[in-house]
């Protein structure tokens, strides 16, 4: 854009504009995460030069706790005999990280590695299986694979240290889909039963819902809700309870956490903390006729990975379908400034009141979704299971959005209701 407007338009401009300081700081759930490697005993790299901007790319797995008896997890989690129950990788996200931009890449646990070979088992093939295999070392090798990125370092935490922190910064507040969720496994002691509906849940439950597939859908749409519950926690880390959180975080080195970052990487990104834009995809994947295995979509993986708004042109045409959940009626608002600053198809419905975070959100307008997530400084997540179509990007305005959006409240003297 070549400038702001005048006038009217640019008191709404200048509304839109002041929307950049309530921009949820998903990244610093990223750093948090990342954090741990702060106590790692021995570094990846070299510390950063003076002055350079930090360019780094970290694989974080979640993985499963491993069982020796039935509903009892082994008292050393890093044994490789005597399991009912070995150890996978049930999250996997590459975070690439260049200057003030930070884009997390989710990698369905069921996407292949390399071209699939009929002579070897479906599963040995699978991305989710090679850290049990190999270590983290092979689950690198195997993200490099599939995605043609390096990767510098690894993350890998278990679902317990999950849990802690899930406890540690308040809970985890979610919406259950129509249909509701159960989910059961005797051996490994789950009992995970929710109605539809919106849930607070603790960490125990928090971690299960994260990794439960069914009720979702599929694995996209796990990793789907994985991404909104990613921004939930992220903006607490910015409460008092998040810094109280902190230890906990901090903590979980040799006792749920197993890494070989750098810690000096955490330190070159104090600068562009305040700038940090952060943005969510998923692998485009295509199945394997006869298999549950998924083959990269590489033609797609360049349209949705670390696309930057900085790369396109004016403003896109497209439709912007804001969701208000807000419970004050700022839908409407923000419609209009979006309007006066050009988007010429804008619609505004109102949901009940939502504590899921504000967010951007796309399926496959990705390059259009980051424009708007840059403008409003929101998380911009994209994937297979969000209710936009073609040529849309969305927008959620939930009850996060209160304060720093009451500069909008004057824009809309009488707030749309359910």
């Amino acid at each position: 854009m070549s400038g702001p407007p005048s006038g009217h338009r640019g008191r709404q401009f200048a509304a839109l504009r002041a929307l950049q300081v309530f921009g949820l700081s998903v990244a610093a759930l990223t750093l948090g995460g990342l954090a741990v490697v702060s106590q790692a005993g021995t570094a990846a790299a070299a510390a950063l030069p003076s002055g350079q901007a930090p360019s780094f790319s970290v694989l974080i797995a979640g993985r499963d706790i491993s069982y020796c008896y039935y509903r009892q997890p082994c008292k050393d989690q890093n044994q490789r005999t005597g399991l009912i129950q070995v150890p996978n990788t049930d999250t996997l996200m590459l975070v690439k990280v260049s200057g003030p931009d930070v884009h997390v890449l989710n990698i369905p646990r069921d996407t292949n590695v390399g071209d699939f070979d009929p002579t070897l088992g479906r599963a040995e093939q699978k991305v989710n299986s090679r850290y049990w295999a190999g270590g983290p070392q092979a689950l690198v090798s195997a993200v490099e694979t599939i995605t043609g990125e390096r990767v510098d370092s690894y993350v890998v935490v278990r679902s317990d240290y999950v849990e802690r922190v899930i406890d540690a910064l308040g809970g985890l507040d979610v919406t259950v889909p129509e249909g509701g969720i159960e989910w059961v496994d005797q051996a490994a002691g789950v009992n995970l039963k929710l109605a539809p509906g919106d849930h607070h849940l603790g960490g125990a439950e928090g971690v299960l819902f994260l990794r439960v597939r069914k009720g979702f859908g599929d694995d996209y749409g796990r990793i789907d809700h994985q991404k909104q519950a990613l921004a939930q926690l992220a903006g607490r880390l910015k409460s008092a309870q998040g810094l109280a959180a902190l230890p906990v975080i901090l903590g979980g080195v040799d006792n749920g956490v197993e890494t070989n970052a750098d810690p000096n990487l955490l330190l070159s990104l104090r600068p562009y903390l305040s700038q940090l834009k952060l943005s969510f995809a998923t692998l485009p994947t295509d199945p394997i006729p006869g298999t549950f295995n998924l083959a990269v979509n590489r033609e797609r993986l360049a349209q949705v990975w670390g696309v930057s708004a900085a790369t396109q042109g004016e403003l896109p045409d497209v439709q912007v379908s804001v969701m208000d959940a807000s419970g004050q009626g700022y839908g409407a608002g923000l419609a209009q400034a979006l309007r006066a600053l050009g988007y010429r198809r804008v619609q505004v419905s109102v949901s009940p009141a939502s504590r899921e975070p504000s967010q951007v959100f796309t399926q496959q307008d990705v390059a259009q979704a980051t424009v708007l997530a840059d403008a409003l400084n929101l998380p911009r997540l994209q994937g297979e299971r969000f209710p936009v179509g073609a040529g849309e990007v969305g927008i959620l305005l939930g009850t996060d959005a209160l304060t720093p959006l009451a500069a909008l409240k004057r824009l809309s003297p009488t707030p749309e209701t359910p």
